[in-house]
C-alpha cells in the first residue's frame, strides 16, 4: 500500500498565471525565508514572543502611533468578526455598504456573533457620509428606537470590495460623523498594501490611526502565508481584548509565525513593494484589456479588475484558470474579476491577454 496521500484535483488545477484572487500563491520569498530561518526556534506562545513584539513596534512606527495596541490574527473574516464583536454592545449593529465584504461575502459571520449588519447604499463600493448621517438621524428620531437595532459601528474597507478607494477627505468626513454620533469606525485592510501603493491614494497609515477606532493591515492577500495585524490606535479601546480573541478561537498558539511574517513585511519597505508590483501588473492588464475592446467596469485603480463577458467566454476563462466569478447579470452575461498580486510574473499578464485575443469572438 502506498504511503503517499491522495492529491485533490483542486490542488493541481490552478495554473501559475491564475488571476482569480490575490491569496492563491504562498508567501513572498522574503517572508518564507524569515519563516524558515526561525523554524526551529522555541518561543513563548500566543503572541507573547519577541517577533510579535518587534513586528508590533514596526507597525506602530509606520502608523506614527507609539501607543497603539497591535494584535495578530489568522485571517480577514476572523479579524472582522472578532473586532466588531468586541467593539459593539449586544444591542448594536454595524453599518456597511451593500457591497461591503461583511454584507455579502462572510456567510453571516457578524450576525452569528449577535450583531446585525445594517446596509447602506453603495457609491462605487463606498459608504457616503451623508447616508451615514441620515441613518443616525433616523435612529434618533424613531420613537420606537428602543425596539430596533442601534447603529454602533461603521465598517469600511480600503480598498473597497469594488477596488475603489476612499479619499482622505471622504474618510475625514465619515470619521467626523462617527465621532459626533459616538459610532466606532472600523476599516478592513485585507488589501491595504494595494491602496497604500496606489498613485491615486492619499490616505496613509498615520491617517488611519488618527481617524479610526480600529483597522487591520492585511497580510494574507498581501504577501504573507496567512495573517492580519489588527491595530487599535488607542490602547485599551477594548478591555481584555486578548480574552475576547481567546473566546472566539482566534489566538494562535504558535503566535510567532504571525510576528515573523509581519516583521518581514515591514522591513526594508517590503509591504509597499508588494503593493507596487501588483499594481504595475494590474495597470498593464487594464491597458491590454482596453486594446482588445474589453472596457473594465467601475473605476478601480487598484489590483482588482472587472469585465463583462459572454457565458461561453466566461467558461473558457475560468476553465483555463483565469479569473473568478463575480456576478451573473440579468441579461445572461457574466462579470468576471481579475486580481493581480506580488507573484505575477512578467509573462503572466501576456498569457491572459493572448488567451482573450484568441477567444474574443466569444466576447
Amino acid at each position: 500500500m502506498s504511503s503517499e496521500l491522495p492529491v485533490s484535483p483542486l490542488l493541481i488545477s490552478v495554473p501559475e498565471q491564475y488571476f482569480g484572487s490575490d491569496y492563491a500563491a504562498g508567501a513572498h520569498p522574503a517572508v518564507m525565508r524569515a519563516l524558515a530561518a526561525t523554524n526551529l526556534q522555541k518561543t513563548a506562545g500566543y503572541g507573547q514572543d519577541e517577533y510579535c513584539r518587534e513586528a508590533a513596534d514596526l507597525i506602530r512606527a509606520a502608523c506614527r502611533c507609539p501607543e497603539a495596541e497591535v494584535r495578530f490574527l489568522i485571517g480577514g473574516s476572523q479579524t472582522n468578526m472578532v473586532a466588531l464583536t468586541a467593539l459593539l454592545a449586544s444591542y448594536q449593529g454595524v453599518a456597511a455598504a451593500q457591497t461591503g465584504h461583511i454584507w455579502g461575502h462572510e456567510a453571516g459571520a457578524i450576525e452569528r456573533g449577535g450583531h446585525r449588519v445594517i446596509p447602506l447604499p453603495s457609491h462605487d463600493g463606498r459608504v457616503a457620509a451623508e447616508d451615514l448621517r441620515s441613518l443616525w438621524t433616523s435612529y434618533l428620531n424613531d420613537e420606537t428606537r428602543d425596539h430596533i437595532v442601534m447603529p454602533g459601528a461603521v465598517y469600511l474597507s480600503q480598498p473597497t470590495e469594488s477596488g475603489t478607494l476612499y479619499s482622505l477627505a471622504q474618510l475625514r468626513e465619515i470619521s467626523a460623523v462617527c465621532r459626533e454620533a459616538g459610532l466606532s469606525l472600523y476599516v478592513d485592510g485585507a488589501r491595504l498594501a494595494y491602496a497604500l501603493s496606489c498613485p491615486e491614494n492619499d490616505v496613509s497609515l498615520p491617517d488611519l490611526a488618527a481617524l479610526c477606532d480600529a483597522f487591520y493591515i492585511g497580510g494574507t492577500k498581501c504577501g504573507a502565508l496567512f495573517g492580519e495585524a489588527l491595530v487599535f490606535p488607542k490602547a485599551g479601546r477594548v478591555p481584555h481584548f486578548f480574552s475576547v480573541m481567546k473566546q472566539s478561537g482566534a489566538v494562535l498558539a504558535k503566535g510567532r509565525l504571525l510576528g515573523v511574517q509581519f516583521k518581514a513585511l515591514f522591513t526594508d519597505g517590503l509591504y509597499g513593494e508588494i503593493g507596487r508590483t501588483a499594481l504595475e501588473k494590474a495597470d498593464r492588464l487594464r491597458r491590454g484589456l482596453c486594446a482588445l475592446g474589453f472596457k473594465p467596469l467601475g473605476s478601480s485603480p487598484t489590483n482588482q479588475i472587472f469585465i463583462r463577458v459572454s457565458e461561453p467566454l466566461y467558461h473558457a476563462l475560468t476553465g483555463a484558470g483565469f479569473g473568478g466569478f463575480w456576478s451573473l447579470e440579468p441579461d445572461g452575461t457574466y462579470v468576471i474579476r481579475f486580481v493581480t498580486d506580488w507573484s505575477a510574473g512578467e509573462n503572466d499578464v501576456q498569457l491572459l491577454l493572448d488567451f482573450l485575443a484568441r477567444n474574443r469572438d466569444n466576447k
